[in-house]
């Protein structure tokens, strides 16, 4: 999709510093300092106009979470909708999810959701994806011990390859869904990208696997 370019959204994402961050270096290990309560701390790592983390911080007020969008000319629209909801449990970090190691500590992450990334689909490509090993060790390094990852797409081909990727590397799949919205899921909340192409008829791909310390810990020392 095609980025209509908004020249004025970088100046207003820095009119509004308490709620965007353009750079984290000092944050690192300190993000519950931008919350209005020290608890759960949930990331999305490309979070489009923002729906699915606005609705969850207002569905989950027991949880922080972080909105992780390189995209100025989208994130705008993150901040549009916090700016309504003055949610006191979400915060926007507008950098590259390349980097999540650079911008948050080891074990301060509790979850991370990655919902309807770029699916790659050339094999040259497949380092790019989010589900990738390279990604998966940043995950793996950010979260808590045993920390989790949930991921939704409607692209086959990349749920086939996150499905052996987090298998590979020694998550454990804790539940698979192979057509979410016709299953008995309680209590989806959907991104833009989900609400077009299920309205389409596209099927839904989710997943929620654990880095389980233990194991990842015993498949290494094989390994060796």
């Amino acid at each position: 999709m095609r980025l209509r370019h908004k020249p004025w959204a970088e100046d207003k994402l820095k009119e509004y510093p308490q709620y965007v961050i353009t750079d984290a270096n000092d944050l690192k290990g300190h993000w519950q300092t931008r919350f209005a309560q020290n608890q759960a701390l949930h990331i999305e790592v490309g979070s489009g106009k923002g729906q699915f983390t606005i609705e969850m911080a207002k569905a989950h007020p027991h949880i922080n979470y972080i909105a992780v969008e390189i995209q100025t000319s989208v994130i705008v629209s993150i901040l549009d909708r916090q700016l309504e909801a003055q949610l006191p449990n979400l915060q926007i970090l507008h950098a590259d999810g390349r980097h999540l190691s650079q911008y948050f500590a080891d074990g301060e992450v509790d979850l991370v959701y990655l919902n309807f990334s770029d699916p790659w689909p050339k094999t040259r490509h497949a380092k790019r994806r989010l589900t990738s090993p390279d990604f998966l060790s940043q995950y793996e390094a950010i979260l808590v011990p045993n920390g989790q990852l949930h991921f939704k797409t409607d692209n086959q081909g990349l749920f086939e390859y996150s499905l052996a990727s987090l298998s590979n590397y020694g998550l454990i799949l804790n539940q698979v869904w192979l057509d979410l919205h016709h299953s008995d899921y309680v209590g989806n909340i959907e991104t833009e990208y989900e609400h077009k192409f299920a309205a389409k008829g596209h099927r839904i791909y989710r997943l929620e696997a654990t880095f389980d310390q233990q194991r990842l810990i015993a498949l290494r020392q094989t390994a060796n």
